[in-house]
């Protein structure tokens, strides 16, 4: 990929314009380089090959990560809980 950079001009809803802006951050992305990464993941297969992949797990998987979650949810709060009375 090239280092040379082209402007361009996005409309973008104020909602989605804002969730993008959260999950740039979130990735420790500034907002053009997230939008950037998500067009050359989108356009080379990368994102398709890790939509599979996640596929896949969830297939092998799904179950025992089912369980695990019930399992965590129910589990009682520890004692040493942040904001547990001493």
């Amino acid at each position: 990929m090239s280092n040379e950079r082209k402007q361009t001009q996005l409309r973008l809803t104020p909602d989605v314009l804002a969730a993008g802006k959260d999950a740039a951050a979130a990735r420790g992305l500034d907002f053009n380089k997230y939008v950037e990464r998500l067009i050359g993941e989108d356009t080379t297969g990368a994102r398709a090959a890790g939509m599979a992949a996640a596929q896949r797990l969830i297939d092998t998987h799904g179950d025992f990560l089912g369980d695990l979650e019930v399992s965590l949810d129910n589990q009682a709060p520890s004692s040493n809980a942040r904001g547990a009375a001493a």
